[in-house]
């Protein structure tokens, strides 16, 4: 569990660094690869079968990435946001397969909870220096939209995947998961005003489109 709690560090860390510096479309929509990195990675923690349709999705999809990516350059904002929401892919993929095991001895909220807490322990060392430098002040408003992102969006959000993982393999349930740049592009433009690039919506296509074959190939429902 510390050891996931960890993971889910990095996972936090590079997920939201990649937002900071490129933008809300080009964070997600490179999230979004980690379920090509779990179609790769769970035959091995399960002993099943890599089927050829899953690596050829697999490839698809990281065309659709090469697409929102403007220059292969670190110096660019936008790779460099890509590479830091790549990272989040993978440490997610990691975690949901992880947590599959998980889930068969525990239950979701168990899971959740000590992964949660060891996540928490690991990131309260980077909050000294912030409050050392006496840094701004949190808002109010602030406060409630970090609550709100804690409980809502992160904890109960957390919970209810790792649930689903019961049920079904971890590919499906981080497919299922890849449609979150819909709506959260769609956020983005409506609260944040960030419109996203021809080529970036075009690669999200390809990504996503890419994820919802495999989900109605794969022959399973949540």
């Amino acid at each position: 569990m510390a050891c996931l709690g960890m993971l889910l560090a990095v996972h936090w860390i590079s997920f939201f660094k990649s937002i900071q510096v490129s933008t809300v479309a080009v964070g997600l929509l490179t999230f979004s690869t980690f379920p090509v990195f779990t179609t790769f990675l769970e035959p091995y923690f399960f002993d099943e079968k890599l089927r050829t349709r899953d690596i050829t999705v697999a490839f698809i999809a990281l065309a659709g990435v090469s697409l929102v990516v403007p220059e292969f350059e670190i110096s660019n904002s936008i790779t460099l946001g890509a590479l830091y929401g790549i990272t989040a892919g993978l440490t997610f993929a990691v975690l949901s397969i992880l947590n599959r095991k998980c889930v068969k001895n525990y239950s979701s909220l168990v899971v959740a909870f000590y992964q949660d807490s060891f996540t928490t322990l690991f990131l309260l060392p980077f909050l000294i220096p912030f409050l050392l430098l006496q840094e701004p002040a949190f808002q109010p408003r602030d406060l409630l939209l970090l609550a709100l992102l804690g409980v809502v969006f992160t904890g109960i959000a957390h919970s209810l995947f790792i649930r689903g993982l019961k049920g079904i393999r971890a590919q499906t349930a981080s497919i299922i998961a890849s449609l979150e740049p819909v709506y959260g592009i769609i956020a983005a433009v409506l609260l944040l005003g960030e419109i996203p690039e021809f080529r970036v919506v075009l690669g999200g296509v390809v990504i996503l489109g890419a994820a919802a074959y495999t989900t109605f190939k794969s022959g399973e429902t949540a």
